[in-house]
């Protein structure tokens, strides 16, 4: 069992940054891919990026490649998202989500273990 708790989101103006971090318990994260993924009102919840147990291999949407950097510290069971240069279509919340798998996945029903999302709002 993982429990995610979610932090970070906040309301930032166009070009602003944020990072967001995602802190898991239990024992046996680092055996855990992560990933963050968002959903904007009336939309899909959409993959966002993601990172593998040991933190080599990552992976981030084409719409926030460039600008969006996932990271995890297993000594601290957290994951981080830095997302720079943020654009209003960025509005949304944000979940991190734990994959009992070392491989990455990309659509959530992949992921076993969700936390409860925090909001971000970028204004215009």
């Amino acid at each position: 069992q993982v429990q995610l708790v979610e932090s970070g989101g906040g309301l930032v103006q166009a070009g602003g940054s944020l990072r967001l971090s995602c802190v898991a318990s239990g024992r046996t994260f680092s055996r855990y891919a992560i990933a963050w993924f968002r959903q904007a009102p009336g939309k899909e919840r959409e993959f966002v990026a993601a990172v593998s147990w040991s933190g080599v291999t990552t992976s981030t949407a084409d719409s926030v490649k460039g600008r969006f950097t996932i990271s995890r510290d297993n000594n601290k069971n957290t994951v981080y998202l830095q997302m720079n240069t943020l654009k209003p279509e960025d509005t949304a919340v944000y979940y991190c989500a734990a994959r009992s798998d070392y491989g990455l996945g990309f659509v959530p029903n992949e992921y076993d273990y969700w936390g409860q999302g925090t909001q971000v709002t970028v204004s215009s």
